[in-house]
């Protein structure tokens, strides 16, 4: 088929495109960098905020990959969220519908969901509101006809960019640097999605996964700290300490205001640091409060969905950190 890829140029969508091209489809890949990726198929530069540039990349596509989205814990703009991830999913919508594509797929996150216990899902800030109303709008599409699968990763990880969508992998270099003064909710549970496993799902539902159905495709189910005690039993570090919420809490508003107040303004040195994002928000620190546990069994059963052991997966983000010379720490 001939696959129009958005957000082909993050993290995820590096893999599925990998994932998608060892199967012999034709990608048209749509990102703001799609010309300088170096990844295979037709590449167009433009922004899915801009409907008609979508529409125009849609032409002549029997599929479509929606996996573009703002990931970021904090914006100083934050109506980017919505005119990226809730605009965006219209736009692909519509682009779709108006070529006549019958097989879309969109890329949604566990955080559109309810946690563990909970009867809806919470919206603790700007990425997750926006992820819950892109799920509404893919909802009513599917209650429209739209031949919509939607999936929702995990805490997708693994080798690749150590960007905002890899927090895994970012935890794990920084605590490999000795840059982690420690960890929130490490005794709360994630699932925890390795990267080349959620890129060949997005492939399998693509291929046969049923329209307007929902596969979660998530991972290991596990506390955040056994990332930490994986990492000490190959590397022989100690775990990061715990950080209490209360304390998290307040870092969390302080790094909000110091955002908000010097963001854009300092950009040398010490000023750079200062004047950047957020370490972290009370909205992070809400999310790690809660079970993000996930059950796969729909994906495994229609999808053959395979989710690969998270030493396995650790051991394969280390072994990449160490070859790009990230750190001098040897796994063994």
């Amino acid at each position: 088929m001939r696959v129009l890829l958005t957000g082909g140029t993050g993290f995820l969508g590096r893999a599925v495109a990998g994932a998608l091209a060892s199967r012999g489809h034709e990608l048209v890949l749509f990102a703001r960098t799609a010309s300088r990726s170096r990844l295979p198929g037709t590449a167009i530069d433009g922004d899915v905020r801009d409907a008609i540039a979508l529409q125009r990349a849609a032409g002549g596509c029997d599929a479509l990959v929606h996996s573009a989205a703002l990931v970021s814990i904090w914006q100083r703009r934050r109506r980017d969220f919505d005119e990226v991830n809730v605009g965006g999913l219209r736009n692909a919508i519509a682009a779709a519908r108006d070529a006549g594509i019958s097989r879309i797929v969109y890329t949604s996150s566990f955080l559109a969901l309810p946690p563990r216990g909970a009867a809806a899902p919470i919206a603790a800030n700007d990425y997750q509101r926006t992820k819950v109303a892109a799920d509404r709008v893919a909802e009513e599409a599917v209650r429209d006809g739209c031949p919509l699968v939607r999936l929702y990763p995990g805490v997708v990880y693994g080798p690749g960019s150590m960007s905002e969508g890899n927090l895994v992998g970012r935890l794990i270099a920084d605590h490999l640097a000795g840059r982690l003064p420690g960890v929130v909710g490490p005794e709360r549970p994630w699932s925890f999605a390795f990267v080349d496993d959620v890129a060949r799902g997005h492939a399998e539902a693509l291929e046969r996964g049923a329209a307007g159905a929902r596969y979660a495709l998530g991972g290991e189910n596990a506390p955040q700290g056994r990332i930490f005690e994986v990492m000490s039993a190959l590397t022989g570090l100690k775990p990061p300490r715990r950080i209490p919420f209360a304390v998290a809490s307040a870092l969390g508003l302080a790094e909000q205001w110091r955002a908000a107040l010097l963001g854009g303004r300092l950009g040398h040195g010490l000023g750079r640091h200062l004047g950047g994002p957020p370490l972290i928000t009370s909205g992070a620190v809400e999310i790690f409060r809660h079970d993000w546990s996930l059950d796969s069994t729909d994906a495994v059963r229609d999808l053959g969905y395979t989710m690969t052991p998270l030493t396995d997966g650790i051991r394969s983000t280390l072994a990449f950190l160490t070859s790009a010379g990230t750190t001098n720490v040897t796994s063994t």
